[in-house]
């Protein structure tokens, strides 16, 4: 049979298969020097964890023929009770789980589905759990999110990428020297006393908080929030459901179980999470803002219980009586961290995960960054093995990248303060959430991240939008500075009772007919819910005369000219398209 006839029996998948693998061969050899030798492998990752894997997943499902090698250091299958922060995923991770990478079936049966998050805010010892201040939804939102037990999603992941192909080797790579003029890099692995090399056209690093690449590169950089963090887990199910017996405490949810939630035990500077896993365990965290816990309050098992139980009566208790039952116990010191780049499409690596950046765990940021930043990747590698010179394309992503990264940095920077102040922050969360679902969400739902540096008009609109999240994080702060007196509810509804959450959620959930007016329609929204709040505030506190501290603040919002623009974008739209009041906690409520 000759090589025509044999070409005619291809169907269609197959034919263009063979036609992106030879237009692989032809760019890599018009890059590369003569006589350079083809790489063992296209994309070598580093690290085994999720971010790895959803990565290789991701980059097989866009483009089949790609030859991957990850470098693992712990073999699989791991442990169900992993010790990895970031159980909970928010819309964007699940969406990539779910929908990209093609999970749904596995969440749906080995996870559990989460009830968003909830918080409980500091009262009178916090001995009585149904007299704290309450946020959270009475009901499940429409899209779907999960509680996700780290160690059976990884062993899910691994499968899967073993599955399609993808090659692993056991190890830690110990260097990376990189081919210049298109040559490929050569990595050097060492498993126990024995080391390898291997070659590839790109290398990724998913090390995670080894961060192979930014130490080699001197990427590494400090963003500036130096929260701390301690957590374990409970192989027993925690529910925060049984620690109070009021019925009008347990009326106020009309489906589901608080157990479900991610909850959240807040304070001033601190905040404690109860995550249920699958598994049967729950994971417990502290998280606390040095300037009000200093970490060796907490950095040990037994001083961990002992500052619960200064501060957490309730779930210290119920932790001594499962003490026999804690499998482990972990710390982190200034957890949060930066790096100079992130992309590089003439060098040909990548950071993802928290090799790259990682902010703070409060709204599970960290799955959402690998989803956003693996699409990016998958985005540079496909087109480069395809031909295509991704130079200034990465230059364009990187910078998109760290910009996202850096406006959702300010959402946690200086505001652990708030969370000892029902009424602003949760304002702020209800503001976070909103903006959450209206931007991030809307661009990833519509797969706007990876089109940026085909569409360059729609930056200066991203900025926009940048620069208004970075004022309300700061107005928070001002707010909190001249905030007195008790939250007047019990209970705030984060979704059912708002229709601007309802419109900012379901408009996220599918790809816009028209992107363009959908997300100016979510901006001006936006602005209208911004300004309703700062308008608000301005009745409350323009009033105390008395005060010089707070009229100076009052005559400092009057003058900005941000805050000015966004009440006149509320009183223009609120006659047209009025938006709910009832989140408003503690301000004079605005006609």
């Amino acid at each position: 049979m000759n090589a025509k006839t044999q070409l005619s029996q291809l169907n269609s998948q197959e034919r263009a298969a063979l036609a992106q693998k030879i237009r692989t061969r032809l760019s890599a050899a018009a890059a590369a020097p003569v006589d350079t030798p083809a790489p063992d492998h296209d994309v070598c990752i580093i690290g085994g964890g999720v971010a790895a894997l959803t990565l290789a997943l991701e980059l097989r499902r866009a483009r089949p023929v790609t030859r991957i090698l990850i470098v693992e250091p712990n073999t699989h299958p791991v442990p169900e009770i992993t010790h990895t922060v970031g159980e909970s995923t928010v819309e964007v991770s699940a969406q990539y789980l779910r929908d990209r990478l093609g999970l749904a079936d596995h969440l749906q049966s080995a996870q559990i589905r989460k009830m968003g998050l909830r918080m409980f805010f500091s009262h009178n010892g916090n001995t009585d759990i149904a007299e704290r201040v309450e946020l959270g939804s009475s009901s499940f939102v429409p899209q779907v999110t999960y509680q996700i037990d780290r160690g059976r999603l990884e062993n899910e992941l691994y499968r899967r990428c073993a599955a399609e192909g993808v090659a692993f080797t056991g190890g830690r790579v110990r260097s990376v020297d990189f081919g210049a003029a298109g040559s490929p890099h050569t990595v050097s692995v060492q498993s126990g006393q024995a080391v390898t090399e291997t070659t590839a056209r790109w290398v990724v690093d998913a090390s995670g908080r080894n961060r192979t690449l930014p130490r080699r590169l001197d990427l590494r950089r400090d963003n500036g929030h130096a929260c701390n963090a301690a957590w374990f887990r409970v192989a027993t199910e925690i529910d925060v459901g049984t620690w109070s017996d009021d019925p009008a405490w347990h009326g106020r949810l009309l489906e589901g179980d608080r157990a479900l939630s991610t909850n959240h035990l807040m304070g001033e500077g601190y905040w404690v999470w109860l995550i249920r896993l699958a598994s049967g365990a729950t994971s417990v965290g502290i998280v606390a803002d040095p300037a009000f816990h200093p970490f060796d309050g907490f950095n040990t098992w037994d001083k961990a219980r002992q500052w619960l139980g200064e501060r957490e009566p309730q779930c210290a208790a119920v932790l001594a009586e499962h003490e026999h039952l804690v499998k482990d116990f972990k710390v982190m010191k200034h957890y949060s961290h930066s790096v100079a780049k992130v992309f590089d499409g003439r060098d040909r690596w990548c950071l993802t995960g928290d090799a790259g950046i990682f902010l703070d765990p409060l709204y599970s940021s960290g799955l959402d960054l690998v989803a956003i930043g693996n699409g990016l990747v998958t985005d540079l590698v496909t087109r480069d093995l395809d031909g295509d010179d991704v130079v200034a394309r990465s230059a364009i992503s990187d910078s998109l990248f760290r910009s996202l990264t850096d406006m959702w940095l300010a959402i946690y920077r200086d505001q652990y303060t708030l969370m000892g102040s029902p009424t602003v922050m949760s304002a702020k969360i209800i503001w976070d959430i909103a903006f959450y679902w209206g931007f991030v969400g809307l661009l990833y739902s519509n797969d706007r991240f990876v089109r940026v540096a085909d569409q360059p008009d729609v930056v200066p609109h991203l900025q926009g939008m940048i620069d208004l999240s970075n004022r309300m994080q700061a107005f928070f702060r001002e707010w909190a500075g001249v905030e007195s007196g008790d939250c007047p509810v019990k209970f705030v509804d984060l979704y059912a009772r708002l229709n601007f959450m309802e419109t900012l959620h379901i408009a996220m959930m599918g790809e816009a007919e028209s992107f363009s007016e959908q997300f100016g329609a979510n901006a001006t929204l936006l602005r209208q819910v911004a300004g309703q709040l700062v308008e608000a505030v301005l009745l409350e506190h323009s009033g105390r005369f008395a005060d010089d501290d707070v009229m100076a603040q009052v005559q400092a919002w009057q003058r900005d000219s941000l805050l000015a623009e966004l009440r006149s974008v509320y009183r223009d739209e609120q006659s047209t398209n009025p938006i709910s009041e009832d989140w408003l906690l503690g301000t004079a409520r605005v006609p």
